[in-house]
Formats: C-alpha cells, sequence, structure tokens
C-alpha cells in the first residue's frame, strides 16, 4: 500500500471523533502515567502503518523514511504533542546514530 491508501483506510476505520478521541486519551494517560493500553493500542496501529508500508529499516538506513511517523500524525490530530510520538521520534534518532556510528 502507498502512503495515501493508508491514511484513508484508517481514516474509514476510525473516524473522526474517534481518532480525536485516541489522541486525547493517550495525552490523558501519559499525563496520569497509566500509558500501557493507549501505548499498546497506538503501537498496534504504528505496526500495521508499517506493515502496510513494507517498511524496514535496513532498506531506510541510507536515506532515511519518516513515512510511518507523517501517517500517524497525519490520520491522528495532535498525536505529534505526545510523549508516545516523541519517544518514537527518538528510537528513530538514536538508531540512526547507532547505525552511522558503527560505519564509521
Amino acid at each position: 500500500m502507498n502512503k495515501n491508501e493508508i491514511i484513508e483506510t484508517l481514516k474509514s476505520q476510525y473516524n473522526r471523533d474517534l481518532r480525536k478521541q485516541l489522541v486525547r486519551s493517550l495525552l490523558d494517560a501519559e499525563k496520569h502515567k497509566d500509558t500501557t493500553q493507549q501505548y499498546k493500542l497506538m503501537n498496534q496501529i504504528f505496526s500495521y502503518v508499517i506493515s502496510q508500508l513494507g517498511w524496514t529499516m535496513a532498506a531506510n538506513t541510507t536515506s532515511w523514511d519518516n513515512t510511518p511517523l507523517d501517517i500517524m500524525s497525519e490520520v491522528f490530530p495532535k498525536i505529534k504533542t505526545s510523549q508516545w510520538y516523541s519517544e518514537q521520534d527518538l528510537n528513530i534518532d538514536t538508531n540512526i546514530d547507532v547505525v552511522i556510528g558503527n560505519t564509521k
């Protein structure tokens, strides 16, 4: 699937109000330090996005592809304000640094 097809599929599976509520629940859980359920759900959706893209770390390390996170931020309004998103982004940056550091 391409980026637009994945976005449309997610939007059809999760209506606008539900997507907004998922982000609100995630942000609220982070505020109360009880993120287990919300993180599990977001990770499942993120895994779906990654699998539908056919995205793999090895194939994307030379020219980094942020498409999975771009899709998540387009489908779920304000997810960029969550700690979950920051952690995914940080994990990517850390992994890139490690790979680049090991190749020098």
